[in-house]
């Protein structure tokens, strides 16, 4: 970037997406009427161009087309170019990347799109090449086509907007079914999508590989409903490679975006919010799964790095970390052996290199991702050491080359605090806290639920996001369903009444504003948006669940802790309007498919007493933690001094002989109190 240019119209945003922008020479303008105003004026399409901050090939068009002069001219010339941070904007990006998707086949960032003066798309694509390339047409080629098309072929442009247009507002096609909502979908779709397992290097399918954690999640349901072991394997062989895998930051903890191969070594290396609150709460099902604790111990080192990298000072959750520094994608993470064994001296480089595939040849550009290739049984055989040692060795040099990698200059971050990212993160320590008992898990999450709700406002007026303080988006569908799931999570965690209170509020907005009464499911705007040109319901899940799913999941959960039929009413319709989506195409309705799991099956409701509350319930409460029971709900209070209000099943239940006590409801029917884990974890067994 040219330090003396001038700045451009996005110099005065806050997105930092659009600052790394604020110098091209190119004339960008930000989303709004200024940039429609100046294409009516002009007579010129619209340039859109939407990404995000850590986006590695945004920032190679970027450095290729953005910063050159003469690409910079024809743009400016030929177009008004409107620039977009999807992740402050997924409206925009929501409907645009659908028509790239119909135009195309495929998607993703960074993403073009040529719209007419009324932002009716007709042409489009994602990353173009400067020059002809890989059988890609060059930027500048096709701008020139584009223009020439678009003043030269009126009708023709014309048409093709139409057409899209009409394909995206006709949108969701589907319609209710009145066949059973039968959670043995859940099992025939789970079947169906671990065909697709890669049983030598895990995942799904080959290379590109990403980590498509709601599908293994599906399975870790499908498990718990079948029984069937395979279905828990292909989880957790995939989880073991991954975290294996150069996917996997082995020094600071947490997942990079994606792996380029099959083997999960070479990744793109951004490292995203929601990525990892997924992922760490799946290492934490596959541990409660499994009863294997290195899934635990994944899980801990990806909140761990979340803490340490990844929260504001006030407890709200920055977005993303870039893959690039000092202009190099991966540059912090990779090694030279040289500098290997400088660090750790040559005994234990040795030792760490070979485990850890440090070559003088390298696997990435001459230089080396870290990914495991021994176990330390295979390690102390081959250097003729004790397992033991060989492991404190390891963690002896991976500390030393964390503590030398925190003085290179670190990959960007990008400090906007989403509404939804950090639900799911909420989530994700909510989980961490039953399954550890860990105090730190429980005030993160506490901490980050204040932040929410303070800066981004209560459930009535919630925003989508801030930046340097400044919140000016409403919420989306994303946002409040996740948070209305967050607070449930949260309730389930500290069984204080105020977060099922929020989580109620929520439901109440999601119902209120984003429920579609004619046709059934969930906008993705509400009426407090900007009216864009079709107003779209999302129902498949991508790198995170859609809005649709998690709104149905709110509903159905509501539902059970409060009897309220309006929430069964919209879940039960939700499920039954996307009931043939889930039977033909469950990859893309896996979230959906949850739901579906949660309603089908009946939630267990639990109810535990003891004297203190949960602090007297521990006997109980942490072995439920590491317990896989994905379908229910829990409360626990101190039947001295109940709270005033409590979930319609879980009133009126006495302590037995002064010791906490468990009862457990299913279909209406409540179980004898139960006093001890043995007696509690066999009626969930058989209940299940």
């Amino acid at each position: 970037m040219t330090s003396e240019r001038s700045a451009n119209r996005l110099a005065g945003e806050t997105s930092p997406y659009l600052l790394q922008h604020a110098h091209n020479p190119v004339d960008w303008y930000p989303w709004g009427g200024e940039a429609f105003t100046a294409a009516r004026r002009d007579g010129k399409p619209i340039l859109l161009s939407i990404g995000y901050s850590a986006c590695h090939w945004c920032h190679v068009m970027e450095r290729e087309s953005f910063e050159d002069a003469e690409t910079a001219r024809l743009m400016n010339e030929l177009f008004v170019n409107v620039k977009v941070d999807r992740e402050e904007r997924p409206d925009l990006d929501e409907i645009y990347m659908s028509c790239v998707q119909m135009m195309t086949g495929h998607g993703g960032w960074p993403m073009t799109v040529f719209l007419t003066a009324q932002g009716e798309p007709f042409y489009g694509g994602t990353y173009f090449p400067p020059s002809d390339r890989h059988g890609l047409p060059g930027f500048r080629r096709v701008l020139r086509a584009v223009a020439e098309a678009y003043h030269g072929r009126p009708n023709e442009v014309r048409q093709t907007a139409s057409r899209l247009l009409a394909a995206l507002r006709r949108g969701d096609s589907s319609t209710a079914s009145d066949g059973p909502l039968d959670g043995a979908l859940v099992e025939r779709a789970a079947e169906r999508l671990s065909a697709a397992h890669d049983g030598r290097f895990g995942g799904l399918g080959r290379a590109p590989k990403f980590p498509n954690t709601i599908v293994f999640s599906l399975f870790l349901r499908a498990f718990r409903r079948s029984g069937r072991k395979a279905l828990l394997d292909v989880t957790t062989h995939t989880l073991r490679k991954m975290a294996e895998g150069g996917i996997y930051d082995h020094l600071g903890g947490g997942f990079h975006r994606y792996s380029v191969d099959e083997r999960w070594l070479v990744p793109h290396f951004e490292k995203m919010l929601y990525d990892n609150a997924q992922l760490a709460r799946l290492y934490l099902d596959a541990y409660r799964a499994s009863g294997d604790g290195f899934f635990l111990a994944v899980a801990e080192d990806i909140l761990r790095y979340v803490s340490r990298e990844m929260r504001s000072p006030d407890g709200g959750f920055y977005s993303t970390q870039d893959a690039d520094s000092e202009g190099a994608e991966g540059k912090f993470f990779v090694w030279e052996r040289s500098e290997v064994l400088r660090l750790l001296g040559e005994e234990d480089g040795e030792i760490f290199c070979r485990v850890y595939d440090v070559s003088d040849v390298g696997n990435f550009e001459g230089a080396n991702i870290l990914h495991l290739t021994l176990s330390d049984e295979q390690a102390a055989r081959m250097f003729g050491r004790e397992p033991a040692e060989i492991r404190d060795r390891l963690a002896r040099g991976r500390r030393r080359l964390f503590e030398a990698r925190e003085a290179r200059v670190k990959p960007f971050r990008d400090e906007k605090i989403l509404a939804a990212w950090n639900g799911w993160m909420i989530s994700a320590y909510a989980q961490a806290h039953r399954d550890t008992a860990k105090a730190e898990y429980r005030e993160i999450a506490e901490r980050a639920a204040r932040f929410v709700t303070e800066q981004l406002g209560p459930a009535e007026r919630l925003l989508h996001g801030t930046k340097d303080g400044e919140a000016k988006v409403p919420a989306f569908l994303d946002d409040v369903a996740a948070l209305g799931i967050a607070f449930l999570d949260l309730f389930e965690t500290t069984f204080d009444a105020a977060h099922l209170d929020r989580a109620e509020r929520l439901g109440r907005r999601l119902i209120d504003d984003f429920w579609d009464e004619g046709a059934g499911g969930f906008f993705f705007t509400g009426p407090a948006h900007e009216r864009l040109i079709a107003r779209t319901k999302p129902v498949h899940d991508g790198s995170v669940p859609s809005g649709n799913s998690m709104a149905t999941e709110l509903c159905l959960r509501l539902h059970a802790f409060t009897e309220d039929e309006r929430y069964l009413d919209k879940g039960e319709r939700a499920l039954r309007l996307h009931l043939q989506g889930m039977q033909d195409d469950p990859f893309a309705h896996a979230n959906l498919l949850a739901a579906l799991d949660f309603h089908a099956g009946r939630p267990e409701e639990i109810v535990i007493v003891a004297r203190g509350g949960a602090s007297g319930a521990r006997t109980l409460l942490d072995p439920l933690g590491r317990h896989y029971q994905p379908n229910q709900v829990l409360v626990c209070y101190d039947p001295q001094s109940p709270p005033a209000r409590l979930p319609p099943f879980a009133r009126d239940k006495p302590l037995v002989d002064s010791r906490p006590t468990a009862y457990v409801c299913h279909r209406n029917t409540c179980s004898p109190p139960l006093t001890d884990w043995p007696s509690l974890r066999d009626r969930l067994e058989e209940a299940a």
